[in-house]
């Protein structure tokens, strides 16, 4: 049994030297920066009813977004409970036509909202 541990005890450095001896593999070559999808930059009207939450100025869905969550975490509308579920106060409701609504749905009720 202690031979075994032995020859165990000399294989494990040679291995890690072994390891260490492997050539370097070379990162692929930078791939060229991505341009922004247009469509999401597109400056969009919000209706009367998110207007009212975000500001009557022609903003990105992205920008629509931040703003409406912005909105949500100023006023706590979150549900404490779970993190995902937007209880709609009365300009949300507007907008949501439910009392609370997921923070998945919520992106498709905005969209609807935009023009």
């Amino acid at each position: 049994m202690a031979t075994a541990k032995k020859a165990a005890a000399k294989k494990a450095p040679a291995q890690e030297t072994a390891v260490a001896a492997a050539p370097a593999v070379e990162a692929p070559a930078a791939a060229p920066a991505k341009k922004p999808n247009a469509a999401f930059m597109k400056p969009m009207t919000p209706s009367k009813d998110l207007a009212a939450v975000i500001g009557k100025t022609a903003v990105p869905r992205t920008e629509v977004t931040k703003k409406v969550w912005e909105y949500i975490k100023q006023h706590n509308l979150q549900d404490p409970a779970n993190k995902r579920m937007i209880n709609a106060d009365a300009k949300l409701k507007k907008i949501f036509k439910k009392d609370q609504v997921s923070m998945f749905e919520m992106t498709k009720l905005i969209s609807d909202q935009l023009s």
